[in-house]
């Protein structure tokens, strides 16, 4: 688990948009870990964490698009089932806000990336790193968890 500079890129929600920013980036060889696109009426929202903020902001400016930095965690995770649900559940219990997260699609070695934007980084940092980011210790049993917190609206808990 580590903090990184997420970067935000705000532009006009046509056709060619997204590909303009993407080809560009790709053209300056600059990796991406993980992105969400969010849409409204007329403008869309790209987040993405770069392997390279300089050359990423560098390119950015060359295409003229309104962007922002922001601190992120950047936590791998198991790409498995209850992976993301274990770390919302961690920093739940601690009262650490998700403001938002997205996940990479899977990884190397069966890892994938979770993005988080918290209200409290330096908390959420302290308690995900006691406990190993997202997967029980050896031996260990994570206590089950409460099904009624996971049935969809409209059904009944068993």
């Amino acid at each position: 688990m580590q903090t990184t500079k997420q970067i935000s890129v705000s532009f006009e929600n046509k056709p060619g948009r997204l590909a303009n920013v993407l080809t560009a980036l790709a053209r300056e060889k600059i990796n991406i870990a993980a992105l969400s696109v969010m849409d409204s009426h007329e403008h869309s929202v790209l987040r993405f964490v770069p392997n390279d903020v300089a050359r990423t902001l560098q390119a950015l400016k060359g295409l003229s698009v309104e962007y922002t930095e922001t601190d992120v965690l950047l936590i791998e995770l198991r790409n498995q089932p209850g992976a993301l649900a274990h770390v919302c559940e961690q920093m739940a219990a601690e009262h650490v806000n998700i403001d938002y997260c997205y996940c990479s699609a899977g990884g190397p070695n069966g890892k994938t990336v979770g993005i988080f934007k918290v209200t409290n980084a330096d908390r959420a940092m302290k308690l995900l790193g006691q406990g190993g980011n997202n997967s029980a210790r050896r031996g260990e049993r994570r206590p089950p968890r409460d099904r009624r917190t996971y049935q969809p609206r409209g059904s009944v808990a068993r």
